[in-house]
């Protein structure tokens, strides 16, 4: 027998539902209900104790304990336990991983003693209690960050509180982590620079100006030439001093040496040559390379030669005994510029195969191979004073750090193929392109301060507008340019200009983010 189902008015239906609802939301609206205080207090003890158990407690200086007279510090470099006062729980041994840093301590009061969960809040405000003239001080001799409480349970960094960053300072030999809030990414300012301007214009080779070098004592300067000579010029009054003939071909790279009266250069024709300045004659052949070489670099403390060739390889060749000492295997395609160094990573090469490599002098072997280049690397730049450097690529002009090939950052807006870099110690970077364009950039924030595009040598065509290779002289004041339409383009800072007439045109909204 089917129980009958019992039916209600819908007078009652309503009011049962109005009933049950105001039921549900009375606190919401009405007096709120009152919470028996005991068993909340047993429901958070507990919760406290299971969830946040073994970071409770902050840690006591060591001074504090000395203070109140406690003689219970057990010491084991292991493990560090710090006891209350006689009498007093065993609740609060505190336990650390590592010794505490010396000097006056903040005393744990009654009040902070016992610690809920560290939050932000709660972190900052014992930076918060201390006296103004205490507060820097004391900063950098708290026991323990909250990251260490948090590494000592075993839980990972990343659950710590938000907003806060962990900055990790060395201060007297002793690691000290101090709470910091977290800073917002800005672009810093640029340096002003004042813009470079033409002044001179040397004119004398037949044919593409390919390479320029300015030798130590800042008396001359010489470059290399698709007429297959190499000259030598008056630094001060642009005159030609010297013609050097010897090689069959193009000329790619030249370099004087600092250490020897000894003139280096190298071509198209896949010979090196030294050519001894006192005779002006060349004294060593340099034999090995299987193609064309592109580039050259001298170590600076070692007489040690340097050498890249579009045969994949660089060569390593002792200056003296014209011996081969490396072969650096490793690029699969032409190696298109090489620079040396004293520290390590002593030799940088760019490839046509999109790579940079850095050696390892003494193993000759590849030591890190950076891959982020999309397109060619024809040149290279260490910076004078910074442990840092720049190569050059039609996709971008990227920043590194040395040792390990940390990328930096991004200097867009070329949009040519470079094929030269130079910095100078005010941090200005300048590079050369195929189009005859040339960026002068500041190292620091990637800012580009100015753009020329100098007028071609008349009679020559608009497309002989290439720049080849570019650097500064010794004193840093004045910019040397080699370039397609045979001509030597010197350029100076101009010193009229001033921060009004050229202000740097500056956007802080735009954020760059640089990788450490």
């Amino acid at each position: 027998m089917v129980e009958e189902v019992q039916k209600h008015s819908v007078h009652t239906l309503v009011f049962r539902s109005l009933k049950r609802t105001h039921d549900m939301f009375v606190a919401d609206n009405a007096k709120p209900v009152v919470l028996d205080e005991r068993s909340h207090k047993v429901k958070m003890a507990v919760k406290l104790r299971t969830e946040y158990g073994s970071v409770l407690h902050m840690p006591v200086l060591k001074e504090c304990v000395r203070e109140k007279g406690s003689h219970g510090i057990v010491e084991s470099y292991g493990h560090k336990q710090y006891l209350q006062n006689p009498g007093e729980d065993n609740d609060y041994l505190i336990t650390g991983t590592h010794p505490y840093p010396p000097g006056p301590g903040v005393a744990l009061t009654a009040d902070t003693k016992i610690q809920r969960m560290p939050s932000e809040s709660a972190s900052q405000s014992l930076a918060v209690a201390l006296p103004p003239s205490q507060s820097k001080i004391e900063s950098n001799r708290t026991a323990a960050s909250v990251g260490d409480i948090y590494r000592h349970a075993g839980i990972s960094e990343r659950s710590q509180p938000p907003g806060l960053t962990m900055a990790l300072m060395e201060t007297g030999g002793n690691k000290n982590s101090v709470l910091m809030t977290k800073k917002a990414p800005t672009m810093p300012k640029p340096q002003w620079h004042p813009p470079w301007k033409l002044y001179r214009v040397i004119s004398g080779h037949l044919g593409w100006v390919r390479c320029i070098a300015v030798e130590p004592g800042n008396q001359w300067f010489v470059t290399g030439s698709a007429d297959r000579t190499i000259k030598i010029w008056d630094l001060a009054s642009g005159k030609l001093k010297l013609s050097l003939t010897g090689h069959i071909s193009t000329v790619r790279g030249v370099i004087v040496s600092a250490r020897s009266p000894y003139l280096f250069s190298c071509g198209e024709d896949k010979q090196v040559k030294c050519w001894d300045l006192e005779y002006n004659k060349v004294i060593r052949h340099y034999h090995g390379h299987l193609s064309a070489v592109y580039g050259l670099d001298l170590h600076p403390t070692i007489d040690v030669l340097v050498t890249c060739s579009r045969d994949s390889t660089a060569r390593i060749w002792d200056v003296r005994t014209k011996a081969s000492v490396h072969t650096l295997s490793g690029h699969t395609n032409a190696v298109a510029t090489v620079k040396c160094q004293a520290a390590e990573p002593q030799i940088i090469t760019g490839s046509h195969d999109t790579t940079i490599r850095l050696w390892d002098l003494v193993a000759g072997k590849t030591r890190v191979t950076l891959t982020n280049h999309k397109k060619s690397v024809r040149a290279v730049v260490l910076h004078p004073r910074q442990y840092t450097f720049a190569s050059g690529s039609p996709d971008n002009i990227k920043q590194w750090k040395f040792p390990d090939g940390n990328f930096i950052q991004n200097l867009s807006g070329h949009s040519a193929i470079i094929n030269t870099l130079a910095v100078n110690s005010d941090g200005v970077l300048v590079s050369g392109a195929d189009n005859g364009t040339m960026h002068l950039w500041d190292w620091r924030t990637g800012y580009n301060f100015q753009r020329v595009h100098a007028a071609v040598q008349p009679g020559s065509l608009d497309s002989e507008s290439g720049i080849f290779a570019c650097g500064f002289d010794q004193s840093e004041s004045r910019l040397l340019t080699a370039e397609a339409d045979k001509t030597i383009k010197v350029y100076k800072e101009d010193d009229s200009a001033t921060e009004e007439t050229h202000p740097v045109s500056w956007k802080p909204e735009i954020i760059k983010r640089k990788r450490f």
